[in-house]
């Protein structure tokens, strides 16, 4: 057995040989801790459910292509492929959506090409930010989000802008 699959089991005796040495009851504090875990999970469900159906109906509708269609000018402006278009907008919305579009490109186009080569930057430096706002601030009771919105989607503007610029000055 390699010590990669020894780390949790071991992590796990420590904080049990830990609450042993402390005098702690356990059992009462993870009873308690799970406790507190149902009712974050009670408090994140009801915005991670809506959000969810909202991508489903997204996706559904051929929003994204519409989208896609919109944007291909501004893509062109930025020289940005076109093929991208539907990572850059989905990604903001749905992690396991643009990852679907994500893995496609890669089949299509192959992980050394420009197309994926900007594919992977986009998707390492930019956030899954409605999921992101929807659980930490619903975790948390926050209903107004001001300016977060706003600041992430710029953020994510300048994510997909930058990879597309970062690739094109690294690798070609």
């Amino acid at each position: 057995m390699s010590i990669d699959n020894m780390i949790i089991p071991a992590v796990i005796c420590g904080i049990i040989a830990f609450g042993l040495y402390k005098q702690v009851d356990i059992f009462v504090v993870f009873v308690e801790g799970a406790k507190n875990g149902l009712s974050t999970v009670v408090t994140i469900l009801p915005p991670l459910v809506a959000l969810m159906t909202c991508v489903g109906m997204f996706k559904a509708s051929g929003a994204l292509d519409i989208i896609s269609y919109v944007l291909s000018p501004l893509s062109t402006i930025l020289q940005l492929p076109q093929e991208l278009i539907p990572l850059a907008v989905l990604r903001p919305i749905s992690g396991s959506g643009a990852m679907v579009i994500f893995t496609d490109l890669l089949v299509t186009h192959g992980p050394d090409s420009y197309i994926g080569r900007i594919a992977s930057v986009m998707e390492g430096s930019s956030e899954t930010t409605f999921y992101t706002i929807a659980v930490y601030f619903g975790a948390v009771k926050i209903a107004e989000t001001r300016h977060t919105l706003a600041a992430s989607l710029t953020a994510d503007v300048a994510g997909v802008v930058m990879s597309a610029v970062m690739v094109r000055l690294l690798f070609y």
